[in-house]
């Protein structure tokens, strides 16, 4: 019986490492960059106005005070936009917008709030009235004064979100490397799977681990699709794994692999013998198998849910980012337990939890949520962590610290 680390080991090694594509920057949503980005040009990319008001030259405003004001002529408007290059001569102003070029010459900006001018789009007057001095350097966005030209603008591994699609179109950036997007098939099996919607028989349930494992593996970065079901045949689940392999950078299954009759994913994959199948010292999801089918990497899980989904989170999720050049991990807290558990020893339990915080000493607690049983998925939509207990421990009681992996 493998461990949960020696199982997950085999699995990485399933994939190769991250291969870069180059996308438009639009297109990299959730992927991570495989090397640095480098500036190609400085933001601003010229020295401009931080507010609407009047370009100045702050030694002909040094005296100016309420009582004796200091009037000057508005030599030029300045929208943004404007592409001419000009100069503030010493003694006159320029009215200038928000981002719109300073004029050389110019040394400060004076909002139009603190002057006698009326905001607004319409038309500068001819003179204009200030009744302070500036300083120097004031409401000026100095160019590469957020970066400069030539300095990383995105470190090798960074997600590209919104911000960082925001700073790679603001550098004129259209295209972008990152790790590529794993194609991934989820493939259920058994003949008591029934589609949502459609009328059940005696004995026939819904199938909802293709939908949920589709799902997590969007969640985790891949381009995930969910293959109709097939029953429990094993003609029909390798004519349709043939159907699928050539358009797959993995395939996942659930259900099939346990030790009894009927379980049509051991009994197919077996003879192939590129596919292990094997027991893992955990609860749940202890049979695992994975190997390959037709050179494309394949995951076998368990059918019961939480099996299913707590085997996603062990051994597929890790494996999978890293092969995409994203963080493999979830984040993992400290956590006191709420309540006391119990465990079987001998075999690592992932039980589910719902974290919350408190004023005491305790700090974060964790309070496990229903049975440990591999069907109730109840609980674990309502769980947002994975209380990890260590195989050699059989019981545990409220206030123990504990390993938690969060998943929300």
């Amino acid at each position: 019986m493998r461990t949960v680390a020696e199982h997950q080991a085999v699995v990485a090694s399933l994939f190769d490492a991250p291969r870069p594509v180059r996308l438009p920057v639009s297109e990299a949503l959730g992927l991570a960059t495989l090397a640095d980005v480098e500036a190609p040009l400085s933001l601003p990319g010229f020295d401009n106005s931080g507010m609407d008001g009047f370009a100045v030259v702050a030694t002909d405003l040094a005296s100016a005070t309420p009582e004796n004001p200091v009037t000057l002529p508005v030599a030029e408007d300045i929208p943004a936009g404007r592409t001419d290059a000009l100069t503030l001569r010493p003694g006159t102003t320029h009215r200038i917008m928000t981002g719109a070029p300073l004029p050389a010459g110019a040394d400060a900006v004076v909002p139009v709030e603190l002057t006698d001018a009326t905001a607004g789009s319409g038309a500068a007057a001819a003179q204009v009235t200030f009744t302070a001095p500036v300083e120097v350097g004031k409401h000026i966005r100095r160019a590469g004064s957020d970066i400069a030209a030539g300095t990383r603008a995105l470190p090798a591994g960074a997600v590209i979100g919104a911000p960082q699609i925001g700073l790679l179109a603001a550098l004129g950036i259209a295209e972008v490397t990152v790790g590529e997007r794993l194609r991934v098939v989820v493939l259920s099996t058994g003949s008591e799977l029934v589609e949502p919607g459609k009328p059940l028989r005696h004995g026939q349930i819904y199938e909802s681990n293709g939908v949920m494992l589709t799902a997590a593996a969007t969640e985790a970065g891949a381009s995930a699709r969910h293959v109709h079901f097939v029953p429990d045949d094993t003609a029909g689940f390798l004519a349709r794994l043939d159907e699928v392999a050539g358009a797959a950078d993995l395939i996942i299954t659930s259900g099939g692999v346990s030790a009894g009759a009927f379980e049509v994913v051991k009994e197919a994959l077996s003879a192939t013998g590129a596919v292990e199948f094997v027991k893992v010292a955990m609860q749940p999801g202890m049979p695992q198998g994975c190997g390959h089918y037709r050179d494309v990497p394949i995951i076998t899980l368990p059918g019961n849910p939480v099996s299913a989904l707590v085997s996603f989170e062990m051994f597929v999720r890790p494996a999978l980012r890293a092969a995409m050049g994203l963080d493999p991990d979830r984040r993992r807290v400290t956590a006191r337990l709420g309540s006391d558990i119990r465990s079987p020893r001998g075999k690592r339990q992932f039980l589910r939890g719902v974290l919350r915080s408190t004023d005491s000493p305790a700090g974060v607690v964790v309070d496990p949520i229903g049975p440990p049983a591999s069907h109730h998925l109840r609980y674990l939509a309502e769980a947002d962590a994975l209380i990890d207990v260590p195989a050699d421990v059989d019981g545990l009681p409220a206030g123990s610290p504990v390993d938690v992996l969060v998943l929300r």
